[in-house]
């Protein structure tokens, strides 16, 4: 039964596959509460603080801040591309990518040059194929992210913007949404715009302030907080995402694996049941020629 032991061989296979998955959709489901309530944590701070720079960028409309000067000078554009380290998470990558590749031929077609910033492994990977000029990058961040590490390759793009280097600046990252849905998102990250400010407005009265060393001191060192909120923000979604997504991916790949032993099984007992009506067969006949 040369093609018995060949199906049994192949159901033994898909069992290890499945526990491999099983494994990795528990894991996941582990991980993905802890990264949702690091993600939310993360929330009312990114509010307040942007409920903050609205009221001073009202309070005090003398000065500027770089952040929130248009820039059409350079014909450099900047973009952030928030992806996973590693795969097995379904279309979560490819649909953030997708939107990244759309992005790009649309900033191309309008002659500007661009300039990225990959966090994850999987972008960091496209963006090189593509062919696009990485100038930063951090991958392994862990189940945690940690805004030491995401800081020093971003604030190159942010300096170069202060510095009237690029026109823009774009975060692409997926959106969590909840467990089943998560959302591929590009946003302007630079120039902060008067509508991104407002909608971090809670009232509609603005608030005076008393500065400490001066304006100018304090709403610098806001609007650099600020942004980094917002990245930080991102990253944790994006890691969340990473987690919901990867759990429905292995319970579908489980599942599937289920199936498949399945239909091996039947194959398997029918290939059995022909061989032994097979060898009764050849008894009864030669019986009788006897």
């Amino acid at each position: 039964m040369a093609a018995g032991k060949e199906i049994r061989g192949k159901i033994k296979s898909v069992e290890n596959t499945k526990k491999i998955t099983k494994a990795m959709e528990m894991v996941a489901a582990s991980k993905m509460r802890k990264a949702q309530d690091r993600m939310r944590a993360a929330r009312p701070y990114s509010e307040r603080i942007r409920n903050i720079a609205a009221n001073l960028s009202q309070a005090n409309p003398e000065y500027t801040h770089p952040f929130m000067i248009v820039q059409e000078n350079s014909r450099k554009v900047g973009v952030i591309v928030v992806t996973t380290d590693k795969g097995l998470c379904g279309g979560l990558n490819t649909n953030v990518l997708r939107l990244v590749t759309s992005k790009l031929r649309e900033l191309e077609s309008k002659g500007s040059k661009i300039e990225a910033v990959a966090i994850g492994n999987k972008g960091l990977g496209f963006l090189n194929r593509v062919g696009a000029k990485v100038v930063a990058h951090a991958v392994q961040l862990g189940d945690t992210p940690h805004l030491d590490k995401l800081i020093g390759p971003v604030k190159l793009l942010l300096d170069a913007y202060q510095e009237g280097q690029l026109d823009a600046v774009y975060l692409a990252y997926t959106k969590f949404i909840n467990t089943m849905k998560q959302e591929p998102v590009m946003e302007q990250l630079l120039p902060l715009s008067a509508a991104t400010l407002e909608a971090g407005k809670t009232s509609s009265h603005t608030w005076d302030y008393i500065y400490e060393p001066d304006a100018n001191t304090v709403i610098d060192e806001l609007l650099v907080r600020y942004v980094e909120a917002l990245i930080y923000q991102a990253v944790a979604e994006n890691m969340a995402s990473e987690q919901s997504a990867r759990m429905v991916a292995m319970k579908s790949a489980s599942d599937n694996a289920g199936n498949v032993i399945g239909e091996l099984k039947l194959v398997y007992n029918k290939t059995r049941q022909a061989a032994i009506t097979k060898e009764l067969s050849e008894i009864v006949a030669g019986a009788a020629a006897v």
